[in-house]
């Protein structure tokens, strides 16, 4: 299947959460892993994030920086990557950042449970829209027409459940992952890899291709997806 080159980059701490139980997007990157995500986000094609992300988020998607959005424009690429939010029912507020926060070409994957007036708004901002006629977004599908409309390296910065989704499916080539010096805890706050998981004999193994030990406590993990 012709799809982007996709790596998952995410904050964690020692514990392996993404957020606390609260799930209000807690801090979890030093002032340094921020630059770091804003770099590997210049580098990227696009930036994808999952419905809960989307919606209870509503992130930005941008490059902070001005110098990396000038190397960008002079690449002949547009300043910031292309936002593309995969989420069921696309309940988007008019006014959120994901929408408008920018400038960037902004691409959703729904289904028809979306309402037409939430089409209607979407499309007068300029969102591309693909709507599949099935239960739930297919990811396959997805990553199908993503390389379709010109993106070769996809960036996704969750949830959990997205991410989890992806791995399961092989659409990932790499993970990246800064891990913080704190520890959440919290039976119910979210992973790396959420959804309902799989037996040990069907795990998904890694490759360590990297480790950088910073000064913040922090550790930058690089892991390769194995071929299963």
């Amino acid at each position: 299947m012709k799809r982007p080159s996709t790596f998952i980059n995410v904050a964690m701490t020692a514990d392996g959460k993404i957020d606390t139980f609260e799930r209000r997007g807690s801090a979890i990157s030093s002032a340094r892993d921020k630059e770091r995500v804003d770099r590997l986000r210049a580098e990227s094609d696009a930036v994808l994030v999952g419905g809960s992300t989307l919606l209870g988020e509503d992130p930005k998607l941008t490059v902070r920086s001005e110098a990396l959005r000038a190397e960008r424009i002079a690449r002949g690429l547009p300043p910031n990557p292309v936002k593309v939010g995969v989420v069921t029912i696309a309940n988007l507020k008019p006014e959120s950042d994901f929408l408008n926060f920018g400038p960037a070409r902004v691409v959703i994957f729904t289904t028809n449970r979306t309402s037409n007036g939430q089409f209607e708004m979407l499309r007068a901002r300029g969102v591309e829209i693909f709507v599949h006629e099935r239960p739930r977004v297919d990811l396959e599908l997805m990553m199908r027409t993503l390389r379709e409309i010109g993106v070769n390296r996809l960036m996704v910065e969750g949830g959990g459940t997205m991410n989890f989704e992806l791995l399961k499916l092989g659409l990932v080539d790499e993970i990246t992952a800064y891990v913080a010096p704190l520890i959440f805890g919290g039976a119910n706050a979210p992973t790396l890899a959420d959804s309902l998981g799989v037996a040990r004999e069907a795990a998904i193994r890694l490759q360590l291709l990297d480790v950088e030990k910073w000064d913040d406590g922090g550790v930058v993990l690089r892991y390769k997806i194995e071929n299963r």
